[in-house]
């Protein structure tokens, strides 16, 4: 039976309130036990897009497992008086890795689904050197756009051959959330995880910030001046619209 930790709506959006040392612990117990659940991780701009539709709604609201992935997540968890942490999808991602390799009854194994091939490859490479023992099961960079069911399971049976214990999806928020609720009831593996750009940043291929940023809830405006012409847009469009509404969800909270 799949346990999950106490929820707190997040603009309406039910966040898990834990650490990540608590997320990494709970993730790694239901592969431990083969317990088939799906991780989803939390920032603005996902809270917003579960907020606007209904499908990415449902997505989250059958997660197993929805982490703080941003800091201003974190501090709206905290102002309601909960022990929260970042579960940040890189080091989420690395500590899980790092704990069935090292601490796990037996090593873990694992699927990298998404980004593309040349990430993959470096991936891969970057994190058996970082992981003596890590086995990857299996890799593959899906086609761009949409897939009919056709490739749909392809993929899954693709998937299903290379019998992983965890699955990494890397398709971006929120198709990433999407694709897990819809196949998590066709996959073995126990765990799905979606970790947005997590591929990216620890393969290698794209520069990370500093954690002091990270940390102080920027992370957002150094990712907008290394890639400004493809995040400009979006965090436009989310970063004033989430403070606002966070601000007046807390607003509506402390007035009762």
């Amino acid at each position: 039976m799949v346990t999950t930790p106490p929820r707190a709506p997040i603009l309406g959006v039910p966040v898990h309130m834990l650490t990540l040392a608590q997320a990494v612990a709970l993730a790694a117990g239901w592969v431990e036990r083969g317990e088939r659940a799906y991780t989803c991780h939390a920032d603005a701009r996902s809270i917003l897009e579960a907020r606007d539709h209904a499908d990415v709604r449902r997505a989250f609201d059958g997660a197993h497992l929805v982490g703080a992935d941003g800091m201003p997540v974190v501090w709206l968890g905290r102002a309601r008086g909960h022990t929260v942490g970042r579960v940040y999808g890189p080091d989420f991602m690395a500590a899980l890795i790092g704990h069935g390799v090292r601490q796990a009854p037996r090593p873990f194994r694992h699927f990298f689904f998404g980004s593309t091939p040349r990430v993959l490859a470096a991936l891969t490479e970057r994190l058996a050197g970082l992981y003596p023992g890590l086995i990857i099961a299996g890799t593959l960079s899906p086609p761009m756009g949409p897939w009919d069911e056709a490739v749909a399971v392809d993929h899954r049976a693709i998937i299903d051959a290379a019998q992983p214990d965890i699955v990494w999806v890397s398709l971006g928020a929120p198709r990433q959330d999407l694709w897990m609720a819809q196949n998590r009831p066709h996959l073995q593996a126990p765990l799905l995880c979606g970790v947005g750009a997590a591929f990216d940043f620890l393969s290698g291929t794209k520069p990370q910030a500093p954690p002091w940023l990270r940390r102080n809830g920027l992370e957002w405006l150094f990712r907008l001046a290394t890639e400004p012409k493809r995040l400009a847009g979006r965090y436009l469009r989310t970063v004033p619209r989430f403070a606002a509404l966070g601000l007046a969800e807390e607003i509506r909270r402390r007035l009762g």
